[in-house]
């Protein structure tokens, strides 16, 4: 526990309940242990999965915490008080005095971190969008409401104005279910599924053997996730079997690697993936010389953000956006294509 207003050290950190902490939020009952963080971050933190206790993460700040539960927190790095605006190259697709569409590239992160202090696209867009920020609660910087993992490419919208914000993230908490929102992930996956389209439904929780990954759990113990996918294309081995798909994955809902553990769950994971398809190196062996080659140039999860949709916040008109195929995972498609597997 911390003395003053200084922030918690970083790294894991256990809270047992006592007789007296009974029934108490467990937003609040943290609050008072975790002094320098505030109620709104660590309800954040909560959120994030980095809170749980012996039967798993818990994931809503309102429970009501019992005596004799032992609580984890992982208390992450602090983020930069004021990320520094810097002039890096962007792939603007739409943008207007509300919002801003970029096709992001594989390799760059969304929002500074421990590690990422610089070069995220939160510096970029500080930068490129200046004074035409009016402000996201009270602070001068983009309003991010959805993201992408480092190494995955694609389509991402940010907000420039709170309108804009509170807009767009109530289309993305409604994960499309209204039918405002549409998004599609093309991935290059190993092997092939029985079916051309499929429905995948487990529940996602942060992994309780690795912090940093995520796994699928039962139904009462993680998030409700869906992933919707179609086969657009087959590559077989040379005998006839199949070794890779091209799929198309479409979101019900929007979890923390969602697409990347639903595939690896049907065992069929997403090429490339060192975190959740690395079981699947050895199949590697089995692809041609040019499919190989490219494989190994891509050194990323073959996953890229091809289609987003959405209603403008501000002028209610539908605006929707497609991207090809970024170059290194075109490449690997055309190799298989071209019977190279």
């Amino acid at each position: 526990m911390t003395n003053g207003s200084q922030t918690p050290e970083p790294g894991d950190q256990r809270h047992e309940v006592g007789e007296g902490d009974g029934g108490t939020r467990l937003d609040l009952f943290l609050a008072v242990r975790l002094e320098g963080l505030s109620r709104s971050r660590i309800q954040a933190l909560i959120r994030a999965g980095a809170v749980s206790d012996a039967r798993g993460t818990l994931e809503e700040p309102g429970i009501k915490v019992k005596p004799g539960w032992s609580i984890a927190v992982v208390v992450p790095e602090p983020e930069p008080a004021a990320p520094l605006a810097e002039a890096l190259p962007l792939a603007i697709v739409y943008e207007d005095a509300h919002l801003i569409v970029i096709d992001k590239p594989a390799g760059l992160v969304v929002h500074p971190a421990a590690g990422h202090a610089t070069g995220t696209l939160v510096n970029a867009l500080l930068a490129h969008c200046g004074d035409s920020l009016s402000g996201i609660g009270g602070v001068r910087r983009p309003g991010i409401v959805h993201r992408l993992d480092k190494d995955t490419s694609g389509l991402l919208v940010v907000a420039k104005t709170d309108k804009a914000h509170a807009g767009l993230s109530e289309q993305f908490a409604a994960h499309g279910i209204d039918g405002r929102l549409t998004r599609a992930y093309l991935a290059l996956a190993w092997g092939g599924p029985p079916h051309m389209r499929g429905r995948i439904e487990a529940a996602l929780a942060r992994s309780t053997k690795a912090r940093t990954r995520i796994a699928v759990t039962r139904p009462e113990d993680g998030r409700h996730a869906v992933t919707h996918y179609e086969v657009e294309d087959r590559f077989d081995d040379p005998r006839g079997k199949p070794i890779a798909c091209r799929i198309r994955c479409t979101l019900e809902t929007g979890r923390t690697h969602q697409i990347r553990v639903h595939m690896a769950h049907i065992g069929h994971p997403i090429m490339g993936d060192a975190v959740y398809g690395s079981h699947f190196a050895a199949s590697a062996r089995r692809l041609g010389t040019a499919a190989r080659q490219a494989l190994e140039d891509l050194g990323r999860q073959a996953l890229h953000g091809a289609h987003l949709g959405f209603v403008h916040p501000v002028t209610r008109k539908r605006l929707a956006f497609d991207s090809p195929l970024p170059a290194d995972m075109a490449r690997l498609d055309a190799a298989l294509r071209a019977g190279e597997a």
